[in-house]
């Protein structure tokens, strides 16, 4: 009951902050715990390949966002660096484009808009936001100099979630063996499907701030009475490292307006089709040299 009291005292102070004109920033930092079980027993895997594979995914999961907002609207995008020449091809530029570009939150609308580029071509991905049955626990802790409440929810998994991806397991000892062997036949052919299996769905666990009373949150996560400061969806931790309300200096929020208008549904599926693509020229150029 204390809590609760606590998160009413909490939305009721906060009303000097929703009697002004909103705007903020907020910094957050992503921390992926990728499942890296499939290299271990491949006896052909150096400990310095091992090792390089690691430092790339970490490279590719370790990042920080800026979550722009004002009452209704926000920006979530990610600060990358310039890359060096010649990178960004292949299958690495492949998974570039997986991953997420600039999305736009239209929170009275639900709805968000992301661009996104795909071996060169540019889309414009429009689609409603996750509608998340929150619970709120009435648990609640420090976050930086905030005081953040806890909520729960679940959702499905996305298609591209590469984060929640699992190695498949066999349920024995020579069922186990069994899968080594796909592994290593997945590895060869770059047919992963064989290898990894994803869950139907993600447990969802955010801590938010009713002292800054508005429904953003990272990502696509929101719709909880404060800008949530934590997200732990599965694999992946979202922290809010730094905040700041009502700069002198902001940015406009609006969407981007350049590329082919598809849902996410649609660009999921071109997605899939360019990798099978892809996946089918990389493992037949193998399969030429091995026959040299």
């Amino acid at each position: 009951m204390k809590k609760i009291l606590l998160l009413i005292a909490l939305v009721l102070g906060a009303t000097t902050i929703n009697a002004q004109e909103m705007y903020g920033e907020a910094t957050y930092m992503s921390k992926v715990k990728m499942d890296n079980s499939w290299m271990e027993g491949d006896r052909e895997m150096t400990p310095e390949r091992r090792k390089r594979i690691e430092e790339n995914m970490k490279k590719m999961t370790e990042k920080t966002f800026v979550l722009k907002f004002n009452r209704t609207e926000s920006t979530y995008k990610e600060e990358v660096a310039l890359e060096a020449p010649g990178q960004g091809r292949g299958w690495g530029g492949m998974m570039g484009t997986m991953m997420a570009g600039e999305k736009y939150k239209n929170i009275n609308e639900g709805m968000y808009t992301e661009q996104r580029d795909m071996m060169g071509k540019t889309f414009l991905i429009q689609d409603s936001l996750p509608q998340l049955e929150w619970k709120i626990t009435g648990e609640s802790r420090k976050i930086g100099n905030y005081t953040a409440m806890k909520a729960t929810a679940t959702m499905p998994s996305g298609e591209f979630d590469w984060a929640n991806f699992r190695r498949r397991r066999g349920g024995n000892a020579e069922e186990e063996a069994a899968q080594k062997k796909k592994d290593s036949i997945a590895q060869a052919t770059g047919d992963l499907t064989e290898m990894f299996e994803k869950p139907d769905e993600i447990v969802v666990t955010a801590w938010f701030t009713p002292e800054i009373p508005v429904q953003h949150g990272p990502d696509v996560y929101g719709g909880l009475p404060g800008l949530i400061l934590e997200v732990n969806a599965g694999n992946t931790t979202l922290l809010c490292s730094q905040i700041t309300i009502n700069p002198e200096e902001r940015e406009e929020i609006k969407p981007a307006k350049k590329g082919d208008v598809v849902t996410q549904e649609e660009y999921d599926a071109t997605l899939k089709q360019k990798m099978e693509e892809m996946r089918q020229r990389w493992s037949g150029g193998r399969g030429r040299g091995r026959g040299r």
